[in-house]
Protein backbone atom coordinates (compact mmCIF):
# COMPACT_ATOMS: atom_id res chain seq x y z
CA UNK A 1 0.00 0.00 0.00
CA UNK A 2 1.41 3.41 -0.91
CA UNK A 3 1.26 6.22 1.58
CA UNK A 4 -0.34 9.43 0.26
CA UNK A 5 1.86 12.43 0.92
CA UNK A 6 0.39 15.93 1.22
CA UNK A 7 1.71 18.80 -0.84
CA UNK A 8 4.19 20.62 1.47
CA UNK A 9 2.85 24.13 0.89
CA UNK A 10 -0.88 23.59 0.93
CA UNK A 11 -2.08 20.29 2.47
CA UNK A 12 -5.68 21.36 1.95
CA UNK A 13 -5.36 21.05 -1.82
CA UNK A 14 -5.43 17.29 -1.55
CA UNK A 15 -3.02 14.40 -1.54
CA UNK A 16 -0.99 12.94 -4.36
CA UNK A 17 0.04 9.32 -4.61
CA UNK A 18 3.76 9.07 -5.45
CA UNK A 19 5.03 6.72 -8.12
CA UNK A 20 6.42 3.60 -6.51
CA UNK A 21 10.18 3.18 -6.94
CA UNK A 22 11.04 0.58 -9.52
CA UNK A 23 12.38 -2.62 -7.96
CA UNK A 24 15.90 -3.71 -8.68
CA UNK A 25 16.23 -6.99 -10.55
CA UNK A 26 19.23 -9.01 -11.66
CA UNK A 27 20.30 -9.68 -15.21
CA UNK A 28 23.22 -12.08 -15.69
CA UNK A 29 24.13 -11.68 -12.01
CA UNK A 30 24.31 -7.88 -12.14
CA UNK A 31 21.93 -5.38 -10.55
CA UNK A 32 19.51 -3.98 -13.10
CA UNK A 33 16.95 -1.25 -12.44
CA UNK A 34 13.66 -2.23 -13.94
CA UNK A 35 10.24 -3.61 -13.27
CA UNK A 36 10.22 -7.26 -12.33
CA UNK A 37 7.75 -9.59 -14.08
CA UNK A 38 4.45 -9.69 -12.19
CA UNK A 39 5.02 -6.28 -10.56
CA UNK A 40 3.58 -3.92 -13.15
CA UNK A 41 1.67 -1.71 -10.71
CA UNK A 42 2.09 2.01 -11.23
CA UNK A 43 0.58 5.10 -9.70
CA UNK A 44 -2.08 5.07 -12.42
CA UNK A 45 -2.97 1.49 -11.59
CA UNK A 46 -3.35 2.36 -7.90
CA UNK A 47 -5.49 5.37 -8.70
CA UNK A 48 -7.68 3.31 -11.02
CA UNK A 49 -8.07 0.68 -8.33
CA UNK A 50 -9.19 3.26 -5.76
CA UNK A 51 -11.71 4.73 -8.21
CA UNK A 52 -13.11 1.25 -8.80
CA UNK A 53 -13.22 0.62 -5.06
CA UNK A 54 -15.17 3.83 -4.51
CA UNK A 55 -17.66 2.77 -7.17
CA UNK A 56 -18.14 -0.61 -5.54
CA UNK A 57 -18.55 0.94 -2.11
CA UNK A 58 -21.01 3.53 -3.41
CA UNK A 59 -23.15 0.75 -4.90
CA UNK A 60 -23.10 -1.72 -2.01
CA UNK A 61 -21.88 0.09 1.16
CA UNK A 62 -20.31 -3.09 2.44
CA UNK A 63 -18.16 -2.93 5.55
CA UNK A 64 -15.35 -4.88 3.91
CA UNK A 65 -15.08 -2.31 1.14
CA UNK A 66 -15.15 0.51 3.67
CA UNK A 67 -12.34 -1.11 5.66
CA UNK A 68 -10.21 -1.31 2.50
CA UNK A 69 -10.73 2.42 1.97
CA UNK A 70 -9.82 3.09 5.61
CA UNK A 71 -6.55 1.19 5.18
CA UNK A 72 -5.70 3.10 2.02
CA UNK A 73 -6.34 6.53 3.53
CA UNK A 74 -4.97 5.74 7.02
CA UNK A 75 -1.76 7.78 6.42
CA UNK A 76 -4.00 10.86 6.23
CA UNK A 77 -4.90 10.34 9.89
CA UNK A 78 -1.26 10.15 10.94
CA UNK A 79 -0.46 13.32 9.03
CA UNK A 80 -3.34 15.34 10.49
CA UNK A 81 -2.71 14.04 14.02
CA UNK A 82 0.93 15.07 13.75
CA UNK A 83 -0.03 18.58 12.64
CA UNK A 84 -2.57 18.98 15.44
CA UNK A 85 -0.23 17.50 18.05
CA UNK A 86 2.51 20.07 17.43
CA UNK A 87 0.52 22.71 19.29
CA UNK A 88 -0.50 20.56 22.25
CA UNK A 89 1.23 19.90 25.63
CA UNK A 90 3.84 17.17 25.77
CA UNK A 91 1.66 14.84 27.85
CA UNK A 92 -0.88 14.50 25.01
CA UNK A 93 -0.16 11.22 23.23
CA UNK A 94 -0.24 11.38 19.43
CA UNK A 95 -1.48 7.78 19.42
CA UNK A 96 -4.67 8.97 21.15
CA UNK A 97 -5.09 11.64 18.48
CA UNK A 98 -4.68 9.03 15.76
CA UNK A 99 -7.33 6.86 17.39
CA UNK A 100 -9.76 9.77 17.40
CA UNK A 101 -8.84 10.62 13.82
CA UNK A 102 -9.66 7.10 12.63
CA UNK A 103 -13.27 7.67 13.68
CA UNK A 104 -13.24 10.89 11.67
CA UNK A 105 -11.88 9.04 8.64
CA UNK A 106 -14.58 6.36 8.87
CA UNK A 107 -17.22 9.06 9.16
CA UNK A 108 -15.77 10.86 6.12
CA UNK A 109 -15.83 7.69 4.02
CA UNK A 110 -19.42 6.93 4.98
CA UNK A 111 -20.63 10.46 4.20
CA UNK A 112 -18.50 11.26 1.15
CA UNK A 113 -20.39 11.88 -2.10
CA UNK A 114 -18.03 11.49 -5.10
CA UNK A 115 -20.62 12.83 -7.51
CA UNK A 116 -20.27 16.30 -6.00
CA UNK A 117 -16.82 16.60 -7.55
CA UNK A 118 -14.89 17.21 -4.32
CA UNK A 119 -11.48 15.66 -3.71
CA UNK A 120 -11.81 13.10 -0.96
CA UNK A 121 -8.47 13.88 0.70
CA UNK A 122 -9.44 17.53 1.23
CA UNK A 123 -12.84 16.57 2.65
CA UNK A 124 -11.40 13.78 4.84
CA UNK A 125 -8.69 15.97 6.38
CA UNK A 126 -11.35 18.39 7.63
CA UNK A 127 -13.42 15.57 9.12
CA UNK A 128 -10.36 13.96 10.74
CA UNK A 129 -9.20 17.24 12.26
CA UNK A 130 -12.70 17.94 13.52
CA UNK A 131 -12.95 14.51 15.15
CA UNK A 132 -9.60 15.00 16.92
CA UNK A 133 -10.55 18.46 18.20
CA UNK A 134 -13.98 17.25 19.33
CA UNK A 135 -12.36 14.49 21.36
CA UNK A 136 -9.88 16.91 22.92
CA UNK A 137 -12.71 19.26 23.88
CA UNK A 138 -14.68 16.39 25.40
CA UNK A 139 -11.71 15.58 27.65
CA UNK A 140 -11.29 19.23 28.72
CA UNK A 141 -12.99 20.05 32.05
CA UNK A 142 -12.56 23.80 31.48
CA UNK A 143 -15.56 25.56 29.81
CA UNK A 144 -14.90 26.93 26.33
CA UNK A 145 -15.89 30.43 27.49
CA UNK A 146 -13.08 30.35 30.04
CA UNK A 147 -10.61 29.21 27.39
CA UNK A 148 -11.76 32.06 25.15
CA UNK A 149 -11.38 34.58 27.96
CA UNK A 150 -7.85 33.33 28.58
CA UNK A 151 -6.94 33.97 24.94
CA UNK A 152 -8.44 37.49 25.14
CA UNK A 153 -6.32 38.30 28.18
CA UNK A 154 -3.17 36.94 26.51
CA UNK A 155 -3.74 39.07 23.41
CA UNK A 156 -4.46 42.15 25.54
CA UNK A 157 -1.25 41.62 27.51
CA UNK A 158 0.72 41.35 24.26
CA UNK A 159 -0.79 44.57 22.90
CA UNK A 160 -0.14 46.54 26.09
CA UNK A 161 3.34 45.06 26.47
CA UNK A 162 4.20 46.28 22.98
CA UNK A 163 2.84 49.76 23.64
CA UNK A 164 4.23 50.25 27.15
CA UNK A 165 7.45 48.26 26.68
CA UNK A 166 6.84 46.67 30.07
CA UNK A 167 4.46 44.28 31.77
CA UNK A 168 1.08 46.01 32.20
CA UNK A 169 -0.50 46.34 35.62
CA UNK A 170 -3.83 44.74 36.49
CA UNK A 171 -5.52 48.15 36.35
CA UNK A 172 -4.15 48.82 32.85
CA UNK A 173 -5.14 45.35 31.66
CA UNK A 174 -8.65 45.72 33.07
CA UNK A 175 -9.04 49.07 31.29
CA UNK A 176 -7.86 47.50 28.02
CA UNK A 177 -10.43 44.71 28.35
CA UNK A 178 -13.22 47.04 29.45
CA UNK A 179 -13.53 45.35 32.85
CA UNK A 180 -13.39 46.55 36.42
CA UNK A 181 -10.48 45.44 38.58
CA UNK A 182 -12.70 43.10 40.60
CA UNK A 183 -14.09 41.53 37.40
CA UNK A 184 -10.55 40.95 36.11
CA UNK A 185 -9.61 39.22 39.36
CA UNK A 186 -12.70 37.03 39.10
CA UNK A 187 -11.50 36.03 35.64
CA UNK A 188 -8.09 35.21 37.12
CA UNK A 189 -9.79 32.90 39.61
CA UNK A 190 -11.57 31.08 36.77
CA UNK A 191 -8.37 30.80 34.76
CA UNK A 192 -6.67 28.92 37.58
CA UNK A 193 -8.49 25.85 36.28
CA UNK A 194 -6.50 26.05 33.05
CA UNK A 195 -3.12 25.94 34.82
CA UNK A 196 -3.05 22.18 35.44
CA UNK A 197 -0.04 20.35 33.99
CA UNK A 198 1.61 17.00 34.54
CA UNK A 199 3.75 16.68 37.69
CA UNK A 200 6.60 15.17 35.70
CA UNK A 201 6.89 18.42 33.73
CA UNK A 202 7.56 20.37 36.94
CA UNK A 203 10.87 18.72 37.81
CA UNK A 204 13.25 21.35 39.10
CA UNK A 205 16.44 22.06 37.18
CA UNK A 206 19.50 20.18 38.37
CA UNK A 207 17.59 17.21 39.82
CA UNK A 208 18.40 14.85 36.98
CA UNK A 209 15.63 12.32 36.47
CA UNK A 210 13.92 13.09 39.80
CA UNK A 211 10.49 14.69 39.48
CA UNK A 212 8.04 16.16 41.95
CA UNK A 213 6.04 12.96 41.73
CA UNK A 214 8.99 11.19 43.39
CA UNK A 215 9.26 13.61 46.32
CA UNK A 216 5.62 14.35 47.16
CA UNK A 217 4.52 12.88 50.48
CA UNK A 218 1.89 10.17 50.45
CA UNK A 219 -0.14 11.01 53.55
CA UNK A 220 -1.84 7.61 53.47
CA UNK A 221 1.41 5.65 53.48
CA UNK A 222 2.95 4.32 56.70
CA UNK A 223 5.69 6.46 58.21
CA UNK A 224 8.85 4.30 57.99
CA UNK A 225 10.33 5.92 61.12
CA UNK A 226 7.15 5.29 63.12
CA UNK A 227 7.10 1.70 61.84
CA UNK A 228 10.67 1.10 63.02
CA UNK A 229 9.93 2.63 66.42
CA UNK A 230 6.81 0.50 66.78
CA UNK A 231 8.72 -2.65 65.88
CA UNK A 232 11.46 -1.80 68.41
CA UNK A 233 8.86 -1.13 71.12
CA UNK A 234 7.20 -4.46 70.44
CA UNK A 235 10.55 -6.23 70.65
CA UNK A 236 11.38 -4.61 73.99
CA UNK A 237 7.90 -5.33 75.34
CA UNK A 238 8.13 -9.00 74.33
CA UNK A 239 11.54 -9.28 76.03
CA UNK A 240 10.19 -7.63 79.22
CA UNK A 241 7.15 -9.93 79.31
CA UNK A 242 9.46 -12.90 78.93
CA UNK A 243 11.26 -11.90 82.16
CA UNK A 244 8.04 -11.83 84.23
CA UNK A 245 6.99 -14.69 86.48
CA UNK A 246 4.80 -17.38 84.92
CA UNK A 247 1.58 -16.19 86.59
CA UNK A 248 2.21 -12.56 85.67
CA UNK A 249 2.91 -13.62 82.07
CA UNK A 250 -0.38 -15.53 81.96
CA UNK A 251 -2.35 -12.54 83.27
CA UNK A 252 -0.75 -10.11 80.80
CA UNK A 253 -1.14 -12.51 77.88
CA UNK A 254 -4.78 -13.37 78.59
CA UNK A 255 -5.78 -9.76 79.26
CA UNK A 256 -3.93 -7.90 76.47
CA UNK A 257 -3.52 -10.51 73.75
CA UNK A 258 -6.50 -12.86 74.24
CA UNK A 259 -8.87 -10.02 75.32
CA UNK A 260 -10.27 -11.97 78.25
CA UNK A 261 -12.01 -10.13 81.10
CA UNK A 262 -10.70 -10.23 84.67
CA UNK A 263 -13.53 -12.55 85.64
CA UNK A 264 -12.68 -14.97 82.81
CA UNK A 265 -9.00 -14.91 83.79
CA UNK A 266 -10.04 -15.67 87.38
CA UNK A 267 -11.88 -18.78 86.24
CA UNK A 268 -8.83 -19.89 84.24
CA UNK A 269 -6.50 -19.41 87.20
CA UNK A 270 -9.04 -20.60 89.82
CA UNK A 271 -8.96 -17.32 91.77
CA UNK A 272 -11.39 -14.49 92.40
CA UNK A 273 -11.77 -11.49 90.12
CA UNK A 274 -10.38 -9.15 92.79
CA UNK A 275 -7.28 -11.35 93.04
CA UNK A 276 -6.83 -11.21 89.28
CA UNK A 277 -7.06 -7.42 89.49
CA UNK A 278 -4.22 -7.42 92.03
CA UNK A 279 -2.15 -9.76 89.86
CA UNK A 280 -2.76 -7.54 86.86
CA UNK A 281 -1.66 -4.39 88.70
CA UNK A 282 1.47 -6.13 89.99
CA UNK A 283 2.31 -7.46 86.52
CA UNK A 284 1.95 -4.03 84.93
CA UNK A 285 4.18 -2.41 87.57
CA UNK A 286 6.84 -5.08 87.14
CA UNK A 287 6.61 -4.79 83.37
CA UNK A 288 7.03 -1.03 83.52
CA UNK A 289 10.06 -1.41 85.80
CA UNK A 290 11.71 -3.86 83.43
CA UNK A 291 11.07 -1.54 80.45
CA UNK A 292 12.63 1.36 82.35
CA UNK A 293 15.67 -0.81 83.02
CA UNK A 294 15.98 -1.35 79.28
CA UNK A 295 15.75 2.38 78.61
CA UNK A 296 18.38 3.21 81.23
CA UNK A 297 20.75 0.70 79.69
Amino acid sequence: MTEPIPAPDDPGEGMRTPVRPEPVGRVNGHAHAGVLPGDQRTADDVEAGIVALWRQYGGHREQGLRDRLVLHYAPLVKYVAGRVGTGLPAHVDVADLIQSGIFGLVDAIEKFEPERGLKFETYAMQRIRGAILDDLRAQDWVPRTVRGRAREIERAMERLGGKLQRTPTDAELADELGLSLSELRDVYAQLQLTSVIALDELAAAGRGTTSLADILEDERADDPVATLVDQDNRRQLAAAIGRLSERDRIVVTLYYFENLTLAEIGRVLGVTESRVCQLHTRAVLRLRAKLMETVDV
